[in-house]
């Protein structure tokens, strides 16, 4: 028996071996008919592959010979019609960057409320994601996410925790088609994911929900290409949406073509710098549970690009000697930006060159002009930093950076120049220097003067791309009196930072001789420490926790040496600056009053001259029309920057290792002397921004003017302002500018006929009707009613409905009477809301 048993186990063996030798010999006929396939017919007849054994069909069967292939970090192949991505084991779990643009917009696609995503390389989308592998033959992608984060990873620590309790959300899953098991890689198709709705290319959510628009119509979208490069892939597609505004609106349909780049990020992620709100740079905010002990802290990576010598200048970088950056940041110019402006545009993006030279590194940062015929160069490739000119009606610039969000590494940036910022710079400059510059009062400017401006504004866009923030602050580092210096100007500029939100020098009179020398913004001290702080490596320092001991010296040494390096006008969630009057948009110097009324100086020259400034032959006068109506806008900007000095809180950064204050109240003097400005200025009519002419020839009217008065009244009629007021006086009560002080001299201003027993004119009475219904609907809204805003409030109503009563009986004017006698009843029904009351209406008409 056990003889029988030998014999049947030495059979099976002798048989089992004779079936793996056969199918070894069709594994190699098969290789050398593939090896072969590249040229003439193999003689050799293929046999067919043996079936997998997973159920998966062989890799010959889905990527055949004849596939159309490029390699990168994946390989793309495309198969007929259909693409297929093949991804390495070894890129399992390896983090991706999809960055979404548009390269061919919808034609009438252009919504106000849509115009970030309206025209050809806006972005519409980005996102960190994974692939990893799932059951039944899945290949998953994962969004990532790094808003907490623990690197601690003892036996001890919170790591475990944190795991298992941020499991990140599995967005897509794609069928594995086939496995490559030469190259341990797995093949899966993307065609018809692609063309539909998606999380990962095309319009994000939110995007498409603001645009209103619907999924892609399936018949009307396809994928166009998908090609593979070294570090990213490019994919190209059309979709078409549906758009409705409402059920009674035609449905609308909008096709677009779009890029998508998928980028691999690095293995290692850049060393992170952490950010200081003493140095403006925008950051990826994150929550660290290693940081403090007793629980958690929020922290944020500052946005920057990678910047690092050759390791061969490393030792010459210590040394303090200039040397090239391993990879500069180069910036191109679109090739459709019209010929004249290119060379302007490129000194915009060179002139940060100085101030990567603080942080020792030289040409860190290049302008160039876009290779033209270069089939390997494509504006929308994730790999290209562009300057892209579009063409808009919209009147500014903008863009948008690509980072990794777990080191803040800038990958990426887009600058859009949209072609009207130039008419926005030509009101600007007109408005604010043509009292001083000759070459402002054209109806169009001469290249140069037009390039210097463009040249302006792309600096301070670049900055923005580099990391910076607005630094609203700067300016009020520098005197009034030297924005009037010539020579001093010429030295410092008119701010420290190009970074602050600024046009050009609109202090200087006539007779300081100003030329475009002292009238541009430009890069500045303050520009210059910001990129030193975020760019200088600090190479012994292994970790950002290492560096920031390091960094915080260098902060209190800068800030010790000149207030010209202060930071200031932003949260870090808004662009608010109601509290600090030291940080406010387009204004200048450390005196927002005197600022104020050379401003308004200036303006009093320009406005008789607007017809003949920007008239041309055979044309209307509306483009004079348009130019009043920004000048007026500007007369507001100047009102308001000396308004938010009344209930101003000045506010300083400071560490624990600093000394003074953080929080400073605007001085009782400095908060007067706004009060007396506007007064002056604003409450007193100024009839010098009144033409009847240019009434008579556009559609312009005084009426944009009252609305500036009542938009300054309700900054001062507000209960946060009040309420500041309270908290001074409650702080200081003897150098307070206290609430009620501040509204009894407003009100002073604002019915100075009241005592006086005047006629009032119909702009008065318009301005005395604003401030009642503002403090009406203050009364009425219950504003303050649990505080002593709100009591300010009622007692401040009561004594001017007496002051009305007391006036009405004493003025002649009957349409002054009738205007006093509905302010009196306006106040008393907000007072007192009679509609509540039992009283009877003879006695409500006799109270009022």
């Amino acid at each position: 028996m056990k003889t029988s048993k030998k014999i049947i186990i030495i059979y099976l063996a002798i048989l089992i071996s004779a079936i793996s030798l056969h199918s070894i010999a069709q594994v190699k006929d098969t290789a050398k008919v593939i090896v072969k396939g590249k040229g003439a017919p193999s003689a050799i007849t293929p046999t067919k592959p043996l079936p997998r054994t997973d159920g998966l069909k062989s890799y010959e069967e889905i990527i055949p010979a004849s596939a159309n292939t490029s390699s990168g970090f994946f390989k793309v192949h495309k198969v007929d019609e259909k693409y297929f991505l093949e991804i390495p084991d070894s890129l399992l779990g390896r983090e991706l960057l999809t960055v979404n643009r548009i390269s061919r917009s919808a034609a009438d696609f252009r919504k106000p409320e849509s115009r970030s995503v309206s025209y050809a390389g806006d972005m519409i989308g980005e996102n960190v994601f994974n692939f990893v592998k799932g059951p039944s033959n899945k290949m998953f992608a994962s969004i990532t996410s790094y808003k907490e984060r623990t690197s601690d990873t003892s036996a001890n620590s919170l790591y475990k925790a944190i795991q298992k309790s941020t499991m990140q959300p599995i967005i897509s899953s794609f069928p594995i088609k086939t496995i490559n098991s030469k190259n341990n890689s797995s093949v899966i198709e993307i065609t018809d994911y692609i063309s539909g709705d998606n999380p990962l290319f095309g319009f994000d959510a939110a995007q498409k929900t603001l645009s209103g628009l619907q999924n892609p119509i399936a018949d009307r979208s396809y994928l166009k290409s998908v090609k593979a490069y070294p570090m990213n892939i490019e994919i190209k597609m059309v979709k078409t949406y549906q758009k409705s505004d409402g059920a009674l609106a035609p449905v609308l349909v909008y096709t677009f073509e779009m890029n998508s780049s998928i980028v691999l990020l690095p293995k290692t992620p850049m060393k992170a710098r952490q950010y200081d709100n003493r140095v403006g740079y925008f950051f990826d905010e994150y929550t660290d549970f290693d940081l403090n002990p007793r629980g958690v802290k929020t922290v944020g990576n500052i946005l920057r690009w990678r910047m690092e010598p050759n390791a061969g200048d490393l030792e010459k970088y210590k040394r303090g000697e200039l040397v090239e950056p391993a990879k500069p940041i180069v910036i191109y110019i679109d090739p459709a930006t019209p010929k004249k402006w290119v060379n302007y545009l490129i000194q915009g993006i060179n002139d940060w060159q100085i101030a990567f030279e603080k942080a020792g590194f030289k040409n860190a940062i290049i302008g160039r002009e876009a290779p033209v015929n270069d089939s390997t160069w494509n504006i929308d490739d994730a790999r290209h930093n562009v300057l892209v000119y579009k063409p808009a009606d919209v009147m500014a610039s903008s863009g948008d950076i690509i980072r990794d969000p777990r080191s803040g590494e800038i990958l990426e940036a887009h600058i859009s120049w949209y072609h009207n910022a130039t008419d926005q710079l030509y009101k600007a400059y007109m408005i604010q220097a043509g009292a001083t510059d000759p070459r402002a009062r054209k109806p169009q400017f001469d290249d140069e003067l037009m390039g210097q401006l463009m040249r302006s504004a792309v600096s301070q866009q670049i900055g923005s791309k580099l990391g910076l923030r607005y630094n609203l602050h700067a300016s009020s580092t520098v005197p009034v009196a030297k924005l009037r210096d010539k020579s001093w100007v010429e030295r410092n500029g008119i701010s420290s930072s190009i970074m602050d939100d600024i046009c050009c020098n609109y202090v200087a009179q006539p007779e300081d001789h100003a030329d475009g020398n002292i009238m541009f913004s430009r890069i500045g001290d303050y520009d210059k420490w910001a990129i030193e702080w975020g760019y200088r490596l600090l190479p012994d320092s292994k970790t950002s926790a290492e560096e920031n001991t390091i960094l915080n010296k260098w902060i209190i040494n800068k800030l010790n040496s000149g207030k010209q390096y202060e930071f200031g006008g932003e949260d870090g969630s808004s662009f608010s600056t109601v509290n600090d009057p030291s940080n406010q948009r387009n204004d200048l110097g450390n005196n927002a009053v005197l600022a104020g009324t050379y401003g308004i100086k200036n303006l009093k020259k320009v406005m008789p001259n607007l017809i003949k400034w920007t008239q041309r032959p055979y044309e209307n006068y509306d483009r004079a029309g348009e130019i009043y109506l920004e000048l007026v806008n500007q007369y507001e900007r100047y009102l308001q920057h000396a308004a938010y000095t009344i209930g101003g809180l000045y506010i300083t950064p400071k560490n624990s290792d600093q000394p003074g204050v953080v929080y400073r109240f605007a001085s009782k003097q400095k908060q007067q002397q706004a009060m007396v400005f506007l007064q002056k200025e604003l409450f007193e009519t100024p009839y010098w921004l009144k033409d009847n002419q240019l009434y008579a020839l556009t559609y312009t009217s005084y009426n944009p003017v009252m609305t500036v008065q009542k938009n300054v009244l309700s900054i001062l009629l507000d209960s946060r302002c009040i309420a500041k007021l309270i908290s001074f006086e409650a702080s200081d009560p003897q150098k307070a500018y206290t609430a009620v002080q501040m509204l009894s001299e407003l009100k002073k201003g604002v019915f100075s006929e009241l005592p006086l027993h005047k006629s009032i004119n119909v702009y008065r009475r318009e301005l005395q009707k604003a401030y009642v219904l503002k403090l009406s609907n203050m009364l009425q809204s219950g504003t303050g009613a649990d505080s002593e805003v709100g009591s300010v409030i009622r007692s401040h109503a009561k004594e001017l409905m007496a002051e009305f009563r007391k006036a009405y009986t004493g003025t002649a004017n009957k349409v002054s009477k009738a205007h006093l006698d509905d302010m009196k009843e306006r106040l008393y029904l907000a007072l007192y809301n009679p509609a509540a009351l039992p009283a009877p209406p003879s006695q409500i008409k006799k109270a009022i």
